[in-house]
């Protein structure tokens, strides 16, 4: 794991803007195409919008990019709570990204054909690749949870067959469609974006405590043969004992 702090959510951000333009360069110099997993949540949505300025949309060659999605809430697209429909508000219909290499997971059909679809789209991408995703951008939620992989559903967490799964969330009483660990695990890059002093605790169990998957899922986020990096600003890190 490589940890990297800035002292706020701001600063944190315009980091992350430099490091994704490089990472993406980088990328497209190597195999010249980028696949990328999007993250749902408030951090990312400013990323997403820092990145449709001058400074850096015209340093992207955005037609060389593939986006995918972490997971999703069973709502329709028009819905606020709908993670594409941030990323496609605040990002991708500000840039001159191929809308055909746009991957959605949809919410117009039943959740477990959706999934299911998902799944086939993303087999058709990699099985001939030694990697899946080349980046899959991560949050972290402040009970530990990561993509829709929530404490205590083990079925979910544990999944070790499909690449993508629907469920019902009870708590929130709602469907979720979502990636899960064996395709995460196979990509190239991960990297956890996290901020505010609410997810301190679940960022150190989750970094620094006893593997305990069904209670911090996000542990069992672990790439094979690549990387992890965590990202965050002071108030998240403020637990760490590395942050000591």
């Amino acid at each position: 794991m490589i940890f990297h702090i800035e002292k706020d959510s701001e600063t944190l951000t315009h980091y992350l803007a430099e490091w994704l333009v490089g990472y993406i360069k980088d990328t497209i110099h190597l195999q010249n195409k980028c696949t990328i997993a999007l993250s749902g949540g408030n951090t990312p949505k400013q990323l997403y919008t820092l990145l449709t300025t001058d400074t850096y949309r015209k340093k992207i060659d955005w037609q060389k990019l593939y986006f995918f999605f972490g997971d999703e809430r069973y709502v329709p697209f028009t819905d606020e709570r709908n993670n594409a429909k941030m990323a496609f508000d605040t990002l991708l219909d500000h840039v001159p990204v191929k809308k055909e290499k746009v991957h959605v997971m949809r919410t117009d059909i039943d959740a477990e054909q959706s999934a299911h679809e998902y799944e086939t789209i993303l087999h058709t991408h990699f099985d001939n690749d030694p990697y899946t995703f080349d980046l899959v951008l991560l949050g972290l939620g402040d009970n530990a949870h990561t993509l829709s992989l929530f404490p205590g559903y083990s079925s979910i967490i544990f999944e070790k067959k499909h690449w993508v799964r629907s469920f019902y969330l009870e708590e929130q009483k709602t469907t979720r469609i979502t990636l899960t660990a064996p395709v995460v695990n196979q990509s190239r890059t991960v990297a956890f974006i996290v901020t505010g002093k609410e997810k301190s605790e679940a960022l150190a169990q989750v970094t620094e405590g006893e593997k305990d998957f069904i209670n911090y899922p996000a542990q069992i986020i672990q790439p094979e043969n690549g990387q992890v990096f965590w990202f965050m600003d002071q108030a998240a890190a403020e637990g760490l004992q590395k942050n000591q």
